[in-house]
């Protein structure tokens, strides 16, 4: 675990200040990793729909980290919202957020984007609330793997991604943003909220850099 600064330039007074302060000490990869797709579907990427976020771009770098999780043979999790048709199990989330509606049981902008799909025996994780993890069985998974690494990617940054991150860190996981991986529809939102994590939660490594480390040949714990 060693100091650096968190996104931005390297200058930067603000980044200077929380390191001093004692923020933003890496975590690194554990031995055991896992990466986690949060929410990349149709609602997200489609022109039209309320949800867009405008960030093509996004997918291609999730493409990367799932050719390479894949490459590398570990575990690849894919999350989902859904709710009940009308939000009977939406609670205060589905009430504060209209579109939410999409993610209704059957909505055709719920599903998942083209290619970008979970391959047979990945599993998927339907859940209700931002965190992929809030009322889920995703950290009993996790646990029962082995995983101690979560590599995490997906939409939108600043509300489900920043969401199971933050619980992947409380339920004593590593969590690994993969910065371009992310995307968000407001790109002040989506840098700040990187940063916070970074600074607080997580380590936010860009995506050239994960895709090295899924690359390496396996070999004996340090």
């Amino acid at each position: 675990m060693t100091d650096q600064l968190p996104p931005g330039p390297p200058q930067d007074p603000l980044a200077l200040d929380y390191r001093q302060a004692g923020f933003n000490r890496r975590l690194g990869f554990g031995p055991s990793p896992a990466l986690l797709v949060v929410d990349v579907c149709r609602a997200y990427f489609e022109p039209g729909s309320p949800l867009d976020i405008g960030r093509p771009e996004v997918l291609d770098a999730v493409r990367s980290l799932v050719a390479g999780a894949r490459a590398a043979g570990i575990p690849v999790l894919w999350t989902r919202v859904e709710f009940e048709p009308g939000g009977a199990d939406g609670g205060v989330f589905y009430r504060k957020v209209g579109a939410l509606a999409l993610f209704d049981r059957g909505q055709p902008l719920g599903g998942w984007v083209g290619d970008l799909a979970p391959a047979p025996g990945e599993a998927v994780i339907a859940k209700q609330a931002a965190s992929a993890f809030f009322g889920t069985d995703l950290a009993p998974r996790l646990r029962a793997a082995g995983i101690d690494t979560v590599i995490v990617c997906g939409v939108s940054t600043s509300g489900c991604v920043r969401a199971s991150a933050l619980d992947a860190c409380q339920h004593n996981l590593v969590p690994i943003v993969v910065e371009e991986a992310c995307g968000d529809r407001d790109p002040a939102v989506h840098n700040a909220s990187l940063f916070d994590l970074d600074a607080k939660y997580a380590d936010v490594e860009p995506l050239a850099g994960v895709l090295a480390h899924l690359a390496r040949p396996a070999g004996p714990p340090a």
